[in-house]
C-alpha cells in the first residue's frame, strides 16, 4: 500500500515506464523492417541468378547433346541394318519364287518326258510287233512249202522288182515238175496267192510280204 502511495506521489516514474514501451515497439518494428529488407534482398539475389548460365548446367547440356548425337547415329545404323535385312529378305523371297517356278517347270518337263518315253516305248513295241509280224509273214528268195515254211495267203513284193525276177507256184512233192503258176514280171510289185499243198519259188524278186 505504501508503494502505491509512493507511485501516486511521484509522477515522474510513470513517463519513464511509458517511454520504455514505445522504445521497445520501435525497436521491434525496426528489426522487422531490417529482416524484411534482408530477406527481400536475399530473394532478389536468388531470383537474379539464372541456373542455365551455370557451368554445371552447360556441362549437362553438352553431355545431353553428345548423347542425343550418339543415339541418332545408333538409330541411323539400326535403320540401315533393318533396310539391308529387308532387302536381303526380299531377294531371298524372289530367289525362292524363282526356284519354285524352276522346280515346277522341271516337274512338268519330267512329266512330259515321262509321257514321251511311254509313247516311244509303245511305238517301239508297236513297230517291233509289226517287224515281227512282217518277219513271220515275209518270204525271201528260195523254195518254200505253204503251211510248213510260210502261211497260205496273198503275197506282194516289198520293193519294185527288176527284169530278172522269176516266181513260180508248184505242186508240193513234185520237185518243181508240176507248175501251177509262174511269172517273169520284169518290174512293178507283183502279187502271188498260194495255198496249202503248194510250194512257192522266188528268184531275184526280193522280199515278199503277206497282205
Amino acid at each position: 500500500m505504501s508503494d502505491l502511495n509512493a507511485l501516486e506521489q511521484s509522477p515522474s516514474a510513470v513517463p519513464s515506464k511509458r517511454w520504455s514501451k514505445k522504445k521497445a515497439a520501435a525497436l521491434i518494428v525496426g528489426a522487422v523492417l531490417v529482416a524484411g529488407s534482408f530477406a527481400g534482398g536475399l530473394f532478389i539475389g536468388i531470383d537474379s541468378v539464372d541456373p542455365r548460365e551455370s557451368a554445371e548446367y552447360q556441362s549437362l547440356t553438352d553431355s545431353n547433346e553428345v548423347l542425343q548425337g550418339e543415339r541418332d547415329d545408333v538409330q541411323s545404323e539400326l535403320d540401315d541394318l533393318e533396310g539391308g535385312i529387308a532387302t536381303r529378305e526380299s531377294a531371298v523371297e524372289e530367289r525362292t519364287t524363282q526356284l519354285d517356278e524352276r522346280s515346277t517347270g522341271l516337274d512338268e518337263r519330267e512329266e512330259e518326258l515321262g509321257s514321251q518315253d511311254k509313247e516311244i516305248t509303245a511305238r517301239e513295241k508297236a513297230v517291233g510287233k509289226i517287224e515281227v509280224e512282217q518277219a513271220e509273214n515275209s518270204v525271201e528268195n528260195g523254195v518254200w512249202t505253204v503251211g510248213t515254211d510260210i502261211k497260205a495267203g496273198t503275197y506282194r513284193t516289198k520293193e519294185p522288182v527288176g527284169s530278172d525276177c522269176y516266181w513260180a507256184v508248184l505242186k508240193t512233192g513234185t520237185n518243181g515238175s508240176d507248175i501251177v503258176n509262174n511269172g517273169i514280171p520284169g518290174g512293178g510289185r507283183p502279187t502271188v496267192s498260194v495255198k496249202k499243198g503248194q510250194d512257192f519259188e522266188s528268184t531275184r524278186c526280193g522280199t515278199w510280204v503277206k497282205q
